[in-house]
């Protein structure tokens, strides 16, 4: 008799900038949720499927958990909180540099999880010695008794393979929950507004970055082409200018970044029209919000 097939939820948390979403992106093996070195990055959960004839993992990548600042921010932490309600497997991300006593209050509920959980402590390539390695593991210990710790290198791929083998073991007996070709939950047009808004973060310094929304208003897709419409919506006049650059210098500089990984993502030619709007205090407004998908 064959094998029962597995399936399961595997939810990725973790506070900003430890390296989430590269780990995920090793474990799913596509470029599912996007990758830069600054802050708060993902803001909704992404959905990578692992597809397999004996099992499925969903995998969920959540947005760094923080201190909610304004309306956005909370928005993004029920996502991170209801990662701790809906895992069959939960995945702590954490570092070499960081406090092991940095957000204590999630941590705790961490601890308390009833459902496995593995404690990856990633960008180990940083460290000098074992001897350092050892005593953040015991750090670790202390705080997450229960959690298996997995020491990785997500950008060096090393020791992610035991990880994937470990999350295979837990995964409990369940039919396939998404269609055996799925890569994501997400629309195609999800990752063109992902991929827009990475070149804006790689583009932009301080805080316009965070003050901006991608929508794509149009999708046309034909066999060898892909044709784009995508509104960048800012919240003042002023950032509207600096998104634009001199001469529209720098949204071209955007247009010709995003257009690159567009076409690599959807393997078609892509002709990509970017606009940039002013939405007064989007990132306050609940019907905005609403509209952009942050509030059910």
């Amino acid at each position: 008799m064959s094998q029962e097939h597995k399936a399961g939820f595997v939810n990725i948390v973790g506070n900003p900038n430890v390296g989430k979403s590269t780990l995920m992106n090793d474990l799913v093996g596509e470029r599912v949720s996007i990758i830069t070195s600054k802050a708060q990055t993902t803001r909704h959960r992404i959905m990578g499927i692992v597809n397999t004839p004996e099992y499925q993992i969903v995998f969920s990548d959540t947005p760094g958990v923080l201190k909610p600042k304004y309306k956005l921010q909370e928005s993004m932490l029920n996502f991170s909180e209801g990662a701790l309600t809906d895992a069959d497997v939960l995945i702590y991300v954490t570092d070499v540099v960081e406090d092991p006593q940095k957000n204590a209050d999630y941590l705790a509920k961490v601890a308390r999880e009833t459902v496995p959980v593995l404690l990856v402590i990633n960008k180990i390539d940083l460290l000098k010695n074992q001897d350092e390695l050892v005593t953040i593991v015991n750090k670790w210990k202390e705080t997450l008794p229960n959690a298996e710790i997995f020491p990785t290198s997500a950008q060096e791929h090393f020791n992610v393979d035991n990880l994937m083998n470990r999350i295979v073991e837990l995964l409990p007996v369940n039919p396939p929950y998404f269609g055996k070709d799925a890569l994501t939950d997400k629309p195609a047009r999800f990752f063109v507004t992902e991929i827009i808004r990475e070149k804006i973060l790689l583009n932009y310094d301080k805080e316009v970055p965070y003050s901006v929304e991608v929508i794509v208003e149009k999708f046309e897709e034909k066999d060898n082409a892909i044709h784009i419409m995508a509104v960048i919506y800012v919240e003042r006049d002023s950032q509207k200018g600096i998104i634009i650059g001199k001469g529209g210098s720098l949204i071209k500089k955007v247009g010709i970044e995003a257009r690159k990984d567009i076409e690599t993502f959807f393997g078609k030619s892509v002709y990509l029209e970017l606009f940039v709007k002013v939405e007064p205090n989007w990132r306050n407004r609940e019907n905005k919000l609403r509209s952009f998908g942050y509030l059910e």
